[in-house]
């Protein structure tokens, strides 16, 4: 079962009023919410064995310096995806955060199950942020915990977590306040870091912002330098989540090198990037700017979300990524081209400066009016390739367009008719570049139009309520030639009418509703698919509609 996340979707945050925006933005260009003491340095602090901080930035125990590239996997929810992290890593992540419960809210993650995710982040060489989820809006969602039971939970596993500095990073509290008096957040965080320190915890203490994670208010920004001078260790670092609220560069760049110019660390704990009735993230600027400072990133969410814009994998399935998911992982500042295996597995030494052999000529097959396949001969390391980056050339300039890790990848969202010129280099675990392979010429077809037959559609009520609920609607590409733009048309059987809608357009006239393609979901690759979700209103009852066709032609249902 999916489990609803007002953190991602911020379903109980209202965003702030114009007239508080524009406060907020000038209290920000006054400099009100700069980390106090911004210019202060670090001081002096307790010598670490394992991942630990230095100068703000995170260091391993060897001293190298460490950038997470991953994503977060719903452990909890869903204990049975044990695949999942191998799957993360094949696609070329280094740190997973894994969501656990300390039984306020959910199910109790038992010392033995904690001490097997630890095992499984280890056998599959990935950094482990540990993360309790019950805290989650506190203060304005009542059935949410608090930072000092989540503390308690912590000191609780002392015994498995020993021993694990070098792999596991403690995230206390998942967005431990909401937006009811965010204020409130900083000495209950302070308290808690201080309990976990003198029950002799010595890991990397990560924490997240209040207003749900998105410190919109600014008070973990403006405390973050008393909250890290509280942990004795200094080996703390703070956790941003960048959602509908950082929809424009500027909010993005100017709130992460805030942080990188006070010397405090920072990562982007969680974020989106699919527009939503509640703004469109501007993903491009936080995965830019967080390569171009050095900072980590960690993707919402693998799978199992209840908003299936935000899945990176549909039903947990590596092969079937969504938009959001190929975005993330073969993209350009994506995981595929940027995350860096730890050194604690053995691989990718400072030392290593030898660079993988160029890989083999690409060759282009499966071409569509919008797509390609490209593969090539896969190239060799003395430690190991870790990825391929796919380039454009034309004009005398190189263009990345996708990455991945894999010696063959398949192109989307290109124009038809046009001619393109491609090329792949290979890279190794400490960022070797290979030179450039040979060319590969492709042209794409003409634009003959979507087929609409070869599509089914899956449709499911996710919850309700006394004249309203919630749905979602799976669009799976079952033809032979990727989809390019489209509109579903069905109808309602009981009247009930979409008030908000993400993933596409609505228009309704009576009891008939056409959704029009949004721009990241319009186009959809052969066996791939993509859902949209929406709210809606209804009487007594709510029959789900049983026909539905894809650009005017009938689709199949189930």
């Amino acid at each position: 079962m999916r489990r609803a996340r007002s953190t991602t979707r911020k379903r109980f945050l209202p965003a702030p009023t114009p007239v508080l925006a524009a406060l907020l933005a000038l209290a920000v260009a006054l400099g009100f919410f700069a980390p106090a003491g911004a210019q202060a340095a670090d001081a002096p602090r307790a010598l670490a064995t394992g991942l630990h901080i230095s100068d703000g930035r995170l260091l391993e125990g060897n001293g190298n310096d460490f950038v997470m590239r991953g994503v977060n996997h719903a452990h909890t929810w869903y204990p049975g995806e044990t695949q999942s992290l191998a799957d993360v890593k094949a696609l070329g992540a280094n740190t997973v955060r894994v969501v656990l419960s300390d039984g306020h809210r959910w199910t109790r993650n038992t010392p033995e199950d904690v001490a097997a995710v630890i095992a499984r982040c280890k056998a599959n060489r990935l950094i482990c942020v540990l993360e309790v989820h019950d805290t989650t809006g506190y203060g304005e969602d009542s059935a949410a915990g608090t930072l000092d039971h989540a503390a308690d939970y912590w000191i609780g596993l002392k015994d498995v977590l020993a021993g694990q500095e070098d792999y596991v990073i403690v995230n206390i509290g998942n967005e431990p306040w909401g937006n009811t008096a965010p204020e409130g957040w900083t000495d209950p965080t302070i308290a808690a870091v201080k309990k976990l320190r003198a029950a002799g915890l010595q890991h990397t203490i990560m924490v997240d912002a209040p207003n749900w994670g998105q410190d919109w208010q600014g008070v973990m920004r403006a405390n973050a330098r008393t909250v890290y001078d509280a942990d004795p260790t200094g080996n703390l670092i703070f956790s941003i989540h960048m959602y509908s609220v950082f929809d424009t560069a500027a909010e993005v760049t100017d709130y992460l090198n805030a942080f990188v110019d006070a010397k405090l660390p920072l990562l982007i704990g969680e974020f989106g990037g699919p527009a939503d009735q509640w703004g469109d993230p501007d993903e491009d600027t936080m995965m830019a700017t967080a390569e171009q400072l050095g900072l980590g990133y960690l993707a919402w969410s693998w799978s199992g979300n209840t908003d299936p814009v935000l899945d990176l994998a549909t039903d947990f399935d590596p092969t079937r990524l969504s938009s959001w998911g190929q975005r993330i992982f073969n993209g350009v500042n994506g995981i595929a081209r940027t995350a860096k295996e730890a050194t604690v597995f053995g691989g990718g030494t400072p030392g290593d400066t030898r660079a993988p052999t160029a890989p083999g000529a690409p060759v282009a097959s499966a071409v569509s009016a919008t797509s390609a396949t490209l593969t090539w001969g896969a190239s060799t390391d003395d430690v190991g390739v870790t990825g391929y980056d796919v380039v454009r050339i034309g004009g005398g300039t190189e263009t990345e367009v996708a990455a991945s890790t894999a010696n063959t990848l398949t192109l989307t969202g290109l124009t038809p008719d046009t001619a393109y010129t491609f090329a792949v280099y290979a890279r190794d675990a400490a960022g070797n570049r290979s030179a450039r392979s040979a060319t590969v010429d492709v042209t794409t077809g003409e634009d003959g139009g979507t087929p609409g037959a070869a599509c089914s559609v899956g449709y499911r009520v996710v919850g309700q309520w006394s004249g309203g609920f919630q749905a979602e609607i799976a669009l799976r590409n079952t033809g032979t030639a990727a989809v390019d733009g489209w509109t579903l048309a069905f109808a309602f059987p009981d009247g009930q009418t979409v008030a908000n809608m993400w993933g596409g357009t609505p228009a309704q006239s009576g009891s008939t509703v056409s959704v029009a393609a949004a721009s990241y979901t319009s186009t959809i690759p052969v066996g791939g698919s993509v859902t949209v979700g929406f709210i809606g209103t209804k009487g007594a009852a709510n029959t789900a509609p049983t026909a539905f066709t894809l650009n005017g032609t009938a689709c199949t249902t189930g």
